[in-house]
């Protein structure tokens, strides 16, 4: 008897699998640039509220803490440090919930901007200097959102805390940080470093003196009810199968 057998030769194709990360890929990419347009939409709100004068308030911890100008120096340097790397590892890790995380920080980004405009809360540390800025140089607005909005400003030129002094409640460091250990706590690995990173970060934010107790308060307040909206409580900090 003759045994024979034939194989058919295909082209491979791409499977649905990567199709499909082709897909969230994407999704993550987008979502990156809405939150960065929100941040603008922030910073420009932000900006806005900083002419108008607003008073000093009294605060129980603040008041009570030194200042630390080294640490209000380099206080982005370490929210970049302690919030990029793990944003970055949620990528490689999860990109579904980091284009879910990104959409949800842009929306508090908005949030945030809004409350600042509602407040009206004057700085924390040193006198009003910039009630009126804006109207004495109308066109200091413009340069100063250009050059906020860029995506090297905050490394570059440590624009925030210069130009900014009002930008008060909510503390986006501590809403931003936050949100991020939500968004990162399913997965175990990233849950220890980032709950670390984010209690390192608040405190720069109050031994830097950049805000107030209340608006450290109020960021987990919004941070957590937006994930809640968004995501579910508590079923949104358990993995996806």
């Amino acid at each position: 008897m003759r045994c024979c057998s034939s194989f058919r030769m295909s082209t491979p194709t791409p499977t649905f699998a990567s199709s499909a990360r082709r897909r969230v890929i994407g999704q993550a990419a987008l979502a990156i640039l809405f939150r960065y347009g929100c941040f603008v939409v922030m910073i420009a709100l932000s900006l806005w509220a900083e002419n108008r004068p607003a008073p000093h308030l009294p605060d129980a911890i603040i008041d009570r803490l030194p200042y630390l100008p080294t640490v209000d120096r380099y206080n982005y340097w370490l929210l970049g440090l302690g919030y990029v790397p793990m944003a970055l590892l949620l990528l490689v890790r999860d990109p579904s919930r980091f284009a879910r995380y990104c959409v949800s920080a842009g929306l508090l980004s908005i949030v945030r901007g809004l409350c600042i405009l509602a407040t009206g809360l004057g700085p924390v540390r040193g006198p009003d200097l910039h009630a009126g800025l804006f109207d004495r140089e109308p066109g200091l607005f413009w340069r100063a959102l250009l050059d906020m909005a860029s995506p090297f400003g905050l490394l570059l030129r440590d624009a925030p805390h210069v130009y900014l002094t009002k930008d008060l409640f909510f503390s986006g460091h501590t809403g931003a940080t936050f949100l991020l250990l939500l968004y990162t706590w399913p997965h175990r690995a990233l849950r220890l470093p980032m709950l670390c990173s984010h209690i390192l970060v608040v405190l720069s934010v109050f031994f830097a003196h950049l805000h107030y107790t209340i608006d450290v308060i109020g960021a987990y307040a919004m941070a957590l009810a937006l994930f809640a909206l968004r995501e579910g409580w508590p079923d949104g900090l358990r993995p996806r199968t």
